[in-house]
């Protein structure tokens, strides 16, 4: 059945009247009904393999029996009792179960929160707290959240802040290394990473005293953003800005963490230990768990500076441990990194005949394969992507975009070659459909 389907039109409808429009309209209309591991099945019955894993939560697949059994387990037992005023096991276990798996030689101390948002929430928080600074540097094409703090910090849509004015103050945006479309028009690795002395040149040194800079707050690889992955050695130079003034690094690996890069966390790619990481998402598979870990001398606030009623219930505290084993014991790192690079390769190879795929990216499942309408002018294609996106969902597979024009592929760590390449045929076939008809609409264009 073509979809949307008639029960899903009905949902559509009725969803219409009662319910917040959230983010809907930018993709497609699918009602999500059932899932195992990488297919997903709507409200009609069809099926499509999952090229976005329920928005890089379902790192595991969905529906992993192991996890299922340990929130089945739990929900027996206890649901909640509120960890911010008495003792839960689970967290305890939790937090020593998750935070050797952290960038870090040092001792570390976690906060556990019910999201993404609430992480940098409590980074924001702490940083201040430790620090007595109060302002911060944060990068343009950054995606940290949506509540008043964590979006001061976003730059990825201006309708994410629009009519929100004034939001935190003292947040700073600052170039990303989007390598591919440079702000400053230079090239790596002969820009020696100018966009680090831009920083300190041209920021610190002009209009925000370092000194009173708390944190620098950032995304290993930007997820809203297109999936941009800075070059070697980017990272490693920040840091040496940072610890030149004192300054905090807070990274979000809200969405590259949990081995979707094929390391436990992104970061680890450059080989620096962040002093703050904030983790949610794929941690609890899909339920509401959030993670802040600090090196143990800066989570150094009193009791009740910061707390959260619902924080680290023991169902999502047990499906974060299945989660946690499930990774480690079937080496899905692994698995990320080989797939991966299969799909970078073929993206590669179909770039040849293709002139709509300007670039392809990414580290581990987190692929970013972005459509132009002229490779010489690298336009973005966003109305392209947005068609190819519709044709994937028509033909079977569910895939987003991030950025101006890129599809971002993420399947959960799971996936087989087999149906990897079920979806990539589909995805591919989408792409020459889409650039065949612009040929035909504007026959100038080569």
């Amino acid at each position: 059945m073509t979809p949307p389907g008639p029960r899903a039109l009905e949902i559509l409808r009725r969803d219409s009247k009662v319910l917040s429009p959230y983010n809907r309209p930018f993709y497609y209309p699918f009602v999500a009904c059932s899932a195992k591991d990488c297919i997903v099945r709507d409200v009609d019955g069809n099926q499509y393999v999952d090229f976005n894993s329920g928005l890089v939560a379902m790192n595991v697949g969905h529906c992993h029996p192991r996890i299922v059994e340990a929130v089945r387990r739990q929900v027996g037992e206890l649901m909640h009792y509120s960890y911010t005023d008495f003792y839960y096991p689970h967290v305890v276990e939790l937090a020593e179960k998750f935070l050797p798996k952290t960038p870090g030689r040092f001792e570390k101390k976690v906060f556990f929160g019910n999201s993404g948002a609430e992480s940098i929430e409590a980074a924001i928080k702490l940083t201040k707290w430790h620090t007595g600074r109060h302002r911060y540097l944060a990068f343009i094409g950054a995606f940290h959240g949506r509540t008043i703090g964590a979006v001061s910090f976003t730059a990825s849509k201006p309708l994410q802040v629009a009519r929100f004015f004034p939001t935190m103050p003292g947040v700073t945006h600052v170039p990303y290394p989007y390598c591919y479309r440079c702000p400053f028009k230079m090239t790596h690795p002969e820009c020696n990473f100018y966009c680090v002395d831009f920083v300190d040149d041209m920021v610190l040194h002009r209009y925000v005293p370092p000194e009173e800079v708390a944190a620098i707050v950032f995304e290993p690889i930007q997820g809203e953003g297109g999936y941009v992955v800075p070059p070697p050695g980017y990272f490693q130079k920040l840091k040496k800005l940072a610890d030149k003034y004192g300054i905090l690094l807070v990274d979000d690996e809200v969405q590259t963490g949990m081995a979707r890069s094929g390391r436990w966390f992104a970061i680890e790619h450059w080989d620096v230990e962040p002093d703050v990481l904030c983790s949610s998402k794929a941690m609890a598979a899909g339920l509401s768990l959030g993670a802040t870990v600090s090196r143990s001398e800066i989570m150094d606030w009193k009791a009740g500076a910061h707390c959260t009623t619902l924080a680290a219930n023991p169902v999502a505290c047990a499906a974060a441990m299945a989660v946690i084993d499930v990774i480690e014991e079937e080496r899905l790192w692994e698995n990320a990194a080989k797939q991966g690079d299969y799909i970078q390769k073929r993206f590669r190879e179909l770039q040849g005949s293709s002139e709509m795929i300007g670039d392809v990216r990414g580290k581990g499942l987190m692929i970013g394969v972005e459509l132009v309408k002229n490779r010489q002018t690298k336009q973005p294609a966003g109305r392209e992507v947005d068609e190819v996106l519709q044709k994937c969902f028509k033909k079977g597979v569910l895939a987003i975009s991030g950025g101006d024009s890129t599809i971002r592929i993420a399947p959960p760590l799971t996936i087989t070659r087999e149906l990897l390449d079920a979806g990539l045929e589909i995805m591919s076939e989408a792409i020459a459909e889409v650039e065949a008809e612009r040929k035909r609409a504007h026959p100038a264009v080569s």
